[in-house]
């Protein structure tokens, strides 16, 4: 039996394929969009992709499973639980629903469906059958139900999809499927989840790659309460302090449930002249994307151009300043090269920003500004309508910088409304979430003013002072 873990940096995110190695087939589990990746594996190992499949609608990236069964004409198997609110769309017409106990067959191995509710209704987790060896599963695919170490936040479908109330339900399903279905395994069944640390699918993630039933039934911090039957004291401990949900999660919610639209093969991207460019910008036709780290844009860059900086965090920092569902215009990459702007464009492509039109290696010949800053020890010298914290809910609470309001940098751009006229002055922890966050601000036509350095800038300049808390 073949099995890979496929994990993304950028968003947190591990797919999984699996495979027959006596027939050759395999199936691909929580697929990206960008699937080049599963053809090579695939390819690799001289097997065909013949399967693809999902463990629940997701929220934080864009599915690859339309993309995966439509080069590779895999059969989509998609959950049926949840009851007629949580179908999937008119995108997987073609797909088969599946329910718990549902078996799909990749020549020796066999995946059993497996419902899991609580992260969302439809939720399935995967036991995995190496049929050669053992008619026991060996392994779990458990999506965003058990992390290692944590378990998936049942408030999203509140955050993101438009709910009220429904994360006590949610905490209380989730108490019932770790009873009744994850604690019912054998202890030597190995855990591998869809997430890892960093992502916003709950709240205390590890970084270690994969568990083990027992392991977590000795030492993640649910096993006292499910031990102890004390499904309030788990409930309350679940849905306290977790973080921010990015506001791009809603689209992610809907474009996955109707079916992402298919790309197909993508032609190579351009590198655009600056003499065209020059036209373009001024006309307001295009949409600038300076991928340099922050200390470079502050030195200049294009008027009204978006700091996402790097590749590695192209999709969770793209999403927080592009938004497709308002915005039209297409993208141009301010970037080292090429093969990096095609790299930039795969990592946008999961979080479904399908604009990017082109990049360029150098601002020569284009005119500059240079956006605007502040010392951590002039802030009483400007007369600043806001204050604003753009990191998560749960850095704020631990200590900011006197007076400042809280919103998340990935909430911002959808909340402008909310905002002053005025000067606002903007901090995040080192500065890098401050530029991003600034610049799509700043797009929207706000009077922003980051401090340099942030709030680790600030408290080295005030040791004396104490932060609020």
């Amino acid at each position: 039996m073949l099995l890979e873990r496929l994990y993304d940096d950028d968003l947190a995110h591990a797919s999984y394929i699996i495979g027959c190695q006596r027939t050759g087939e395999a199936i691909v589990v929580d697929p990206r969009r960008d699937i080049q990746v599963y053809l090579d594996l695939a390819a690799k190992n001289s097997m065909t992709i013949t399967a693809v499949t999902e463990t629940h609608i997701h929220a934080d990236y864009l599915s690859g499973t339309r993309e995966l069964a439509a080069r590779t004409g895999a059969t989509m198997y998609v959950s049926g639980e949840g009851g007629p609110d949580w179908q999937y769309g008119v995108g997987f017409q073609d797909a088969t629903r599946i329910m718990h106990g549902h078996r799909i067959t990749v020549g020796n191995i066999t995946v059993e469906a497996v419902h899991t509710p609580g992260h969302t209704p439809e939720h399935l987790s995967f036991l995995v059958i190496d049929g050669a060896t053992t008619s026991e599963p060996g392994y779990v695919l458990t999506g965003d139900f058990v992390f290692v170490g944590d378990v998936g936040r049942p408030d999203l479908l509140d955050e993101a999809a438009g709910g009220i109330d429904t994360r006590f339900d949610g905490a209380r399903d989730l108490f019932a499927s770790l009873r009744d279905h994850f604690l019912t395994l054998p202890d030597y069944v190995q855990v591998l989840p869809a997430h890892g640390s960093g992502s916003a699918c709950g709240k205390a993630l590890g970084a270690v790659p994969s568990s083990t039933v027992g392991y977590e039934r000795r030492f993640a911090w649910w096993a006292p309460y499910l031990e102890a039957g004390d499904e309030q004291g788990f409930v309350d401990t679940l849905l306290n302090d977790q973080p921010d949900a990015h506001a791009y999660f809603a689209r992610m919610k809907r474009q996955n449930r109707v079916g992402p639209a298919v790309l197909g093969e993508l032609p190579p991207l351009l590198e655009r002249s600056v003499f065209d460019l020059d036209a373009d910008i001024d006309a307001d036709r295009v949409i600038m994307v300076d991928t340099r780290h922050h200390s470079l844009v502050h030195e200049g860059t294009v008027q009204g151009a978006l700091n996402v900086p790097g590749v590695a965090k192209a999709a969770s920092y793209g999403a927080w300043v592009y938004d497709p569902d308002t915005e039209t215009r297409p993208l141009v990459l301010i970037i080292d090269s090429g093969d990096a702007a095609a790299r930039f464009r795969d990592h946008l492509l999961r979080v479904g920003i399908d604009q990017v039109d082109g990049f360029i290696t150098t601002l020569d010949g284009l005119p500059t500004v240079q956006p605007k800053t502040i010392a951590p020890t002039d802030l009483d010298q400007v007369d600043a309508a806001l204050l604003l914290d753009v990191r998560n809910r749960t850095e704020y609470n631990a200590g900011h910088i006197p007076g400042a309001a809280q919103l998340s940098g990935g909430r911002a751009l959808w909340h402008t409304d909310e905002l002053p006229a005025g000067k606002i002055l903007t901090y995040c922890q080192s500065g890098v979430r401050n530029s991003v966050a600034a610049s799509a601000l700043r797009r929207a036509g706000l009077d922003v003013i980051e401090i340099e350095g942030s709030y680790n800038a600030w408290l080295a300049a005030t040791p004396s002072r104490p932060t609020a808390a």
